[in-house]
């Protein structure tokens, strides 16, 4: 008798499988172990934590939070290469500020440009076509441009663990928004493919657009003019409840430009600050970060260190 115990539970050892960890890309940690209770909690019917399912709202950042933003944005980047592919049809940008200094190449002098300058050049360049030619022009980009550092296409620079986390809430209910300073049109351009995220997600800076007749279709045409506020800081939460209509219950992000969005999460709430300091995989930097990090600190956010915390940044190529 004691030898069929012995042999059947052998038996139910074989077939029995492990559970499989959700988040492999993430170090064992504080940060994975309070992101992992907190799904469970909220998503258990009878916990103190439990969220019902139509109010499972989670808000990323994009730039810095679910992909690479240095050495400077994106779209940025695409949006300095447009104005110099526009330059033949606009003479007077030689004379024209902020797109003269453009023009004029020096890396230092474009660094020096304001958040209002870099606005400016996006309502113009991304202006002046339909949505649906916009979308063309910046998938035709991010398919051929490369990251001068990396040499690889720049949707290829995701986090991965940030891929897992964003596959783990929708598995457990959640609601996944991006919320980005960029604009809406070029993280739309990508958002499906790049991270699963349907382009009816995407939350961000806004240009004004028209519905009229363009070569004998109706369509909408993209003015050069932002819809204010953009969505960034105090922005975030004004867009997040005119879109979603619900505060969110997670809500991630990377810098100073994500702290309202992170204050506007309800209770319960779990908070993520994702630092960069992890200079041999990707970057270190505080820059545009010293008051988020101080108020994680304050109000104990989880504070995500790219160096202790991903056991890898970016998905095999």
């Amino acid at each position: 008798m004691r030898c069929a115990t012995l042999l059947l539970f052998a038996l139910c050892a074989c077939t029995t499988t492990a559970p499989t960890d959700p988040l492999p890309s993430w170090q064992e940690g504080d940060s994975k172990r309070a992101i992992l209770a907190f799904v469970e909690e909220a998503t258990r019917e009878g916990s103190e934590r439990y969220v019902p399912p139509a109010e499972r709202i989670a808000t990323f950042d994009n730039d810095g939070t679910l992909w690479t933003e240095k050495p400077v944005y994106f779209q940025v980047a695409f949006a300095l290469e447009r104005v110099r592919e526009l330059a033949p049809q606009h003479p007077e940008w030689k004379q024209t500020e902020p797109f003269r200094t453009v023009l004029g190449g020096d890396p230092k002098a474009i660094a020096k440009l304001s958040h209002e300058d870099f606005f400016r050049i996006v309502s113009i360049t991304h202006a002046g076509m339909t949505e649906a030619q916009f979308r063309a022009i910046a998938r035709s980009w991010l398919e051929e441009a490369r990251h001068p550092r990396f040499d690889r296409p720049y949707p290829t620079l995701i986090y991965q663990p940030m891929l897992e986390l964003l596959r783990l809430l929708e598995d457990r209910g959640f609601q996944v928004w991006i919320c980005t300073g960029g604009t809406r049109g070029f993280v739309r351009a990508l958002s499906e493919e790049t991270y699963g995220i349907p382009p009816e997600r995407v939350i961000g800076t806004t240009l004004r657009s028209e519905f009229r007749e363009v070569d004998g279709a109706w369509a909408l045409q993209r003015k050069p003019e932002l819809v204010v506020p953009v969505n960034d800081k105090a922005g975030k939460p004004v867009h997040i409840g005119r879109v979603i209509g619900r505060r969110p219950v997670i809500a991630v992000g990377n810098s100073d430009g994500d702290i309202e969005m992170l204050q506007w999460a309800r209770d319960p709430a779990l908070r993520i600050l994702v630092h960069h300091d992890d200079a041999k995989r990707e970057y270190s930097y505080r820059k545009g970060t010293e008051r988020a990090l101080e108020v994680a600190a304050r109000d104990d956010w989880i504070v995500v260190s790219m160096r202790r915390d991903f056991k890898s940044i970016y998905p095999a190529r």
